[in-house]
């Protein structure tokens, strides 16, 4: 495999989930990089040296977290680095509906023999992130600098800060009335995709930036 093979993280603490999704996802030709670990912490670790274009959650690993971060939290924070397909038991969906309304997450019920649907809305997922770094453009070398630092800064820095201060609003909503939640919830899930983008954007001109120094 080489530097362009897309990489789907596996994240799960059953080493039988685990091993299914890389034997289904296999069966895709394998043509995926496929790095497992057993906890969330581990796979943030990981994330650096090899950047995931999907992520798959099992709720084996979010159990530990439990003590100290709820399910919304951990699945939010891993969307910052790429799409997640979440498998959990049925209740956890309306947990994280607002970002599977989002588009950030994709949900399969833990119940019967769910990995093979698991693999494939990761395949679908990757192959989605594959179609959309094969269409980004970058700027001349002369203007590199500058298009990171745009991304860094100039795009994601506020982005967070609209997704922070839309979900301080929506976690008071019992003040509100209808018409300005639906609103909020818009203007989230807006920044939600915008991000979903910026991350994109700056996962492939690293590809790009790191290959062109080879040649």
């Amino acid at each position: 495999m080489n530097s362009t093979t897309p990489t789907i993280f596996i994240i799960s603490a059953d080493a039988q989930v685990a091993q299914g999704c890389v034997d289904e996802l296999g069966a895709f030709g394998g043509r995926f990089r496929m790095p497992q670990t057993r906890s969330v912490d581990q796979a943030r670790a990981g994330f650096l040296r090899t950047p995931p274009i999907v992520i798959f959650l099992d709720q084996s690993s979010v159990d530990s977290h439990r003590d100290r971060e709820s399910i919304e939290s951990v699945v939010s924070t891993l969307t910052e680095v790429a799409p997640v397909v979440v498998a959990a038991a049925p209740g956890y969906q309306a947990d994280l509906a607002f970002l599977i309304t989002a588009g950030a997450v994709d949900f399969v019920a833990r119940l019967g023999n769910f990995i093979p649907i698991a693999a494939g809305m990761l395949e679908r997922r990757a192959r989605i992130g594959e179609r959309v770094t094969g269409l980004i453009q970058f700027p001349h070398d002369e203007l590199a600098g500058d298009f990171g630092e745009i991304l860094r800064h100039e795009v994601n820095n506020p982005l967070t800060g609209i997704l922070g201060n839309t979900e301080l609003l929506l976690a008071r909503r019992d003040r509100l009335p209808p018409a300005a939640i639906e609103r909020l919830q818009t203007i989230a899930e807006l920044a939600v995709r915008l991000r979903e983008t910026v991350r994109r954007l700056s996962n492939a001109w690293d590809e790009h930036h790191e290959h062109a120094g080879r040649v």
